[in-house]
């Protein structure tokens, strides 16, 4: 009769799990929850401020580039770990046709208008794809008391050479800040 299966609260860490993935287990299959969710991560600033000192409009142009990784729940790279990496890569790809990005490097000139007195810079929301499922691992010995071990994981990686969200904003330069930059 075969021990139940155990999910990783009962034993080892689900980090300790990914890494027996295809290194000592019989089967380590990774089931998706669904196809990649595509979303627009947090703005953020891209490229330089740009401060207009001088009492006429100023079209600014802010060059910028941006490399994005992924992410995962157990805070490993998908992109460098062996096993566990490329079952999640390779199911993403069998169920969605999804071939799974864990960098992108993506950058333009933009042009900024800032009346004087103010700052302008670039802020950017890089599109993002998010894929939840869950690791199945087989042992052929008990492995901290069982043969079956079952471990949710979560990524998130970039959409390969994609702009995203992209806005250029200006402000009122504050004191301290006329004051370092405009002297």
């Amino acid at each position: 009769m075969a021990a139940p299966a155990a999910q990783a609260a009962e034993g080892p860490t689900g980090r300790e799990l990914l890494d027996k993935c295809d290194n000592g287990t019989d089967k380590c299959v990774f089931h998706p929850k669904g196809p990649p969710e595509l979303f627009i991560g947090d703005l953020h600033q891209v490229g330089d401020t740009s401060y207009n000192c001088t009492q006429d409009l100023q079209r600014s142009t802010i060059k910028w580039s941006e490399t994005t990784g992924e992410t995962n729940s157990f805070g490993v790279s998908v992109g460098i770990e062996a096993g566990f990496a490329e079952v999640f890569t390779v199911s993403m790809e069998r169920s969605y046709e999804h071939t799974w990005t864990t960098q992108s490097t993506f950058g333009q000139d933009e042009n900024v208008d800032v009346r004087p007195g103010e700052k302008g810079w670039v802020e950017r929301g890089t599109e993002m794809y998010r894929a939840n499922g869950t690791y199945e691992m087989n042992f052929p010995d008990k492995f901290h008391d069982h043969y079956i071990w079952y471990q949710d994981f979560e990524a998130i990686g970039p959409k390969a050479d994609a702009a995203g969200t992209v806005t250029k904003k200006t402000a009122p330069m504050t004191e301290e800040e006329k004051a370092a930059h405009c002297g």
